[in-house]
């Protein structure tokens, strides 16, 4: 890649919802490029073609998410369209729509796009991105718990809560990465781009960044979501939730409904977004993956417990959720649980 004859302006956007970490988790890493590597291998250390701002509404210091106090370098209005504008996160639960106090942000984010910036967005930093209408008809990716509720809301956006990171927009001036601590992808994204693959690597492997990790998918907690405001539909989930490992779940809580079969059905997916047998499975594979966290149980064992006869079926049915076979979650994520238990003394 050849050497660029001037630095790279990246604006991170700091909106009062926005987590300090993420923020400075950006700052930090885009600038030990050229910098930690030589350094820890006893050479000089270079300078990083990364030159970050953190823009705020007006400039003014303020409290983020977290209650960490933020001070901006500026306001984004007074500030020259950058190479790379970063929605970084923005702290909002799902469902939350963003008031006019973001449309400055929203216009400011577009003209930069429309002046020729890329757009580099992490995590639930998709709720502001998908204001801006630079998604419609694209790809996109959030975290797991937002896709849905983002799909309703806008739905000319294809949203996919699997991938970790996207390119997205007919010139690929789009950047997004998903759940939870994929913003690191992110960033090591971003330096690959303008700083090569080889600096990116370095990057990752210092910080002990992995690229490959599982799916974002893998982490989601698959019974998301509350009770439905249907309180017909809600005494049905609190009977499932008790009951989903026995036979014919569906027949009971249809029985339990006093309504006929169809209607049932119809009436539970409007409430909930999904179809009572659909539900059950949800609640049946997150019991599951608890399981595989915090026992040694067999596979097979577990299938059992959970409501499926057939292990086989489970299996399968595991894998097309979760993007990983129970094996292999249990494998991922079981030696975490064992860590965290040890670290708290519960183990």
């Amino acid at each position: 890649m050849p050497p660029r004859l001037r630095p790279i302006r990246v604006a991170l956007l700091a909106v009062p919802e926005v987590t300090s970490s993420t923020l400075y988790g950006f700052h930090d890493t885009l600038l030990a490029v050229h910098r930690d590597w030589r350094m820890l291998h006893g050479a000089e250390p270079g300078e990083s073609p990364f030159r970050t701002e953190v823009l705020s509404l007006d400039g003014r210091p303020f409290r983020a998410a977290n209650g960490v106090r933020i001070h901006p370098d500026g306001a984004m209005s007074d500030a020259p369209v950058p190479d790379v504008v970063c929605i970084t996160d923005i702290a909002v639960p799902p469902g939350h729509v963003l008031d006019t106090a973001y449309r400055p942000a929203v216009d400011w984010i577009r003209h930069c796009h429309d002046s020729g910036a890329m757009v580099a967005c992490a995590c639930s930093g998709a709720v502001l991105l998908a204001e801006t209408g630079l998604l419609e008809d694209q790809d996109a990716t959030s975290h797991w718990a937002y896709c849905d509720w983002l799909s309703r809301r806008y739905p000319g956006t294809r949203w996919h809560p699997e991938r970790g990171l996207l390119v997205a927009g007919p010139d690929r001036r789009i950047l997004m990465s998903g759940s939870g601590v994929a913003w690191h992808m992110l960033v090591l994204a971003l330096i690959a781009r303008y700083a090569g693959p080889e600096a990116a690597m370095q990057v990752a492997r210092i910080n002990l960044l992995d690229m490959h990790a599982a799916s974002p998918v893998a982490y989601a907690s698959l019974t998301r979501g509350g009770r439905a405001a249907d309180p017909l539909v809600a005494r049905c989930q609190a009977w499932a939730a008790e009951h989903y490992p026995e036979d014919a779940p569906v027949t009971r809580m249809v029985a339990l409904s006093g309504l006929p079969e169809r209607t049932f059905k119809r009436r539970f997916r409007a409430a909930t977004g999904m179809g009572p047998l659909e539900y059950v499975h949800m609640l049946r594979l997150e019991e599951a993956k608890q399981l595989l966290e915090t026992s040694d149980l067999p596979v097979d064992e577990i299938a059992a417990q959970v409501g499926y006869r057939d292990p086989g079926f489970f299996s399968r049915l595991f894998r097309r959720q979760v993007s990983l076979s129970p094996a292999q979650y249990r494998r991922r994520f079981g030696a975490l649980s064992r860590q965290l238990q040890q670290v708290t003394g519960a183990g």
